[in-house]
C-alpha cells in the first residue's frame, strides 16, 4: 500500500476514535494568509505608512502569532520609524480587520478541500467540534459565515479565539481552555493544525495532532505531529 494511503488510513483511525476535533482557522480550515496579507498591506496604505509586506517578509513574521504582535514586531525592527503607539497599532489592525472582512465576503477564499465533509461527517457521528486559534473572533465569523451559512457556530461547543487567553500560540492556553470547556481529557480529542506554533501549543497541551499542510507553513518541523498530510479529503 503506498505511503500516502497509510497515512490517510491511520488519520481516519485517529479522526474516527477522537471525542472532539479541535480545528485552527488561519491556515487548517481555509488558505486565508494571502488574504490577511493584503490586508495588513491596505492598512499600511491607510495610514500612510511606508510598509509594504511581500509574501517573504509574511511568511518570517507568521512566526509571531498575533496580528498586533506582528505589527509591533515588524515595527521593532526597523532602524528609524516614526513612533508606534498601542492605539495607533489598535487602528492599524482594526482597519485591516474590517479590510479582510470584505475580502472574505466576495467569495474568494473557500474552506479547503475536505473541510466541509470532515465537519459534517463528524457531527454525525456524535463527535464534539471547536475551534483553537489565535486569529480574533471576527475574523472567525467572517470566514465561516461566507463558507458555512450564518448560525456555522452553533455546530461547535467551544471557540477560544486569541484575544480570550492571556498567551497566544505556540503557548496551550488556547487547548487548555478548549479542554476546560468541554470537560475532556486531551486524550479524548485530535487537533487538526498546519504550522508548528500550533503543533507545539496543543502538544504542550497533551492533545495529539493531526496536521494539514498548508502554503506558508508546508515547510515547518511536523516531527512531533501523530500524522502529516497535504489536505483534510477522505477522511470524513
Amino acid at each position: 500500500m503506498p505511503a500516502e494511503a497509510i497515512a490517510a488510513a491511520d488519520a481516519a483511525e485517529l479522526i474516527w476514535n477522537a471525542a472532539a476535533l479541535i480545528l485552527d482557522v488561519d491556515g487548517t480550515l481555509a488558505e486565508t494568509e494571502e488574504l490577511h496579507r493584503r490586508a495588513f498591506n491596505h492598512a499600511f496604505a491607510r495610514r500612510e505608512l511606508d510598509w509594504h509586506w511581500d509574501r517573504a517578509i509574511y511568511k518570517d513574521l507568521l512566526r509571531v502569532t498575533g496580528g498586533k504582535e506582528r505589527i509591533r514586531a515588524f515595527h521593532a525592527r526597523q532602524w528609524i520609524a516614526p513612533p508606534l503607539s498601542d492605539a495607533d497599532i489598535a487602528e492599524l489592525h482594526r482597519i485591516k480587520t474590517a479590510h479582510y472582512a470584505e475580502l472574505v465576503e466576495t467569495g474568494c477564499c473557500p474552506l479547503r478541500p475536505g473541510v466541509r465533509d470532515l465537519l459534517a461527517a463528524a457531527k454525525g457521528r456524535g463527535q464534539r467540534l471547536a475551534i483553537a486559534t489565535t486569529t480574533s473572533h471576527g475574523n472567525i465569523d467572517a470566514l465561516l459565515s461566507q463558507a458555512l451559512g450564518p448560525r456555522w457556530a452553533a455546530d461547535f461547543d467551544a471557540i477560544v479565539a486569541g484575544d480570550d487567553v492571556r498567551h497566544k500560540k505556540p503557548a496551550p492556553d488556547v487547548y487548555l481552555e478548549i479542554l476546560a470547556r468541554l470537560k475532556l481529557s486531551p486524550s479524548d480529542c485530535l487537533a487538526i493544525e498546519d504550522s508548528a506554533n500550533g503543533l507545539v501549543a496543543a502538544s504542550q497541551a497533551g492533545i495529539p495532532v493531526l496536521i494539514t499542510r498548508s502554503m506558508y507553513f508546508r515547510d515547518d518541523d511536523f516531527r512531533d505531529a501523530r500524522c502529516v498530510l497535504d489536505d483534510l479529503e477522505e477522511l470524513g
